[in-house]
């Protein structure tokens, strides 16, 4: 029986709400951050206070809650030329997949999760990747990431497990599984701590949380709280 687990978590909503599901349903939880260089950088600084509140206002999940590890994958940032880790505009190209791509992200983050998962005695990777509501990303469907799992087991001869909780809901669904999980108080928290807006925009405040309300992460976040708020009412 798989007990351990290691979350990708980047301090924004998809990877909050995770991070509760593996909370919820693990014994220990490890969580894992990356610094590649991300225009967005400020969502580092909000992974740290979602740490502490969880453990403040959670105190079920505090004992389970366990070592966090930051990486440094700025290597990524210098090979990648997308509007995701330099100042451009958002764009979209003519197979609709937007330049906020960055190649190998996800593969990269998973590899890295799984090499610290085998020294650490974890057998479980946690992922906020979905294919419902997302930017068309290549590395965040199932069935890159069933592939690299078994990869990932031949390549460290360990069974480890990629799971993504959010694969087949869409934006107000993860409301609503967050909602589940821990209520109110974890609504906002995720909505008035996490960072989700590609632009880094911690400025501008709305009902969904913070960010400039017009890139892709914005505008699935806004319509996504819009719609889990009418279904509460």
């Amino acid at each position: 029986m798989k007990t351990r687990a290691i979350v990708l978590f980047s301090g924004g909503q998809d990877s909050t709400t995770c991070l509760a599901w593996a909370l919820d349903r693990y014994e220990h939880v490890e969580t894992v951050g990356f610094d590649y260089g991300q225009r967005h950088s400020v969502e580092l600084e909000c992974r740290v206070k979602v740490l502490r509140q969880l453990r403040e206002q959670f105190p079920a999940w505090r004992a389970k809650l366990g070592d966090d590890h930051m990486l440094d994958l700025s290597i990524l940032g210098q090979i990648s030329d997308t509007a995701l880790t330099k100042s451009k505009a958002i764009e979209f190209a003519s197979d609709g997949l937007p330049n906020t791509f960055v190649p190998g992200r996800n593969l990269l983050f998973f590899t890295l999760a799984g090499a610290l998962a085998y020294r650490r005695g974890l057998q479980v990777l946690v992922g906020g990747m979905c294919e419902t509501d997302y930017s068309g990303y290549p590395d965040c469907r199932d069935s890159t990431l069933k592939a690299l799992q078994v990869a990932l087991a031949l390549g460290m001869d360990q069974p480890l497990v990629i799971e993504t909780p959010l694969m087949w809901i869409d934006k107000a669904d993860t409301w609503r599984m967050a909602d589940r999980l821990g209520g109110e108080t974890l609504v906002d928290l995720i909505r008035t701590e996490t960072h989700t807006c590609y632009v880094g925009n911690r400025t501008a405040q709305h009902d969904w949380g913070y960010g400039c309300g017009e890139c892709p992460a914005c505008e699935l976040r806004q319509k996504g709280f819009e719609s889990f708020q009418q279904a509460v009412v």
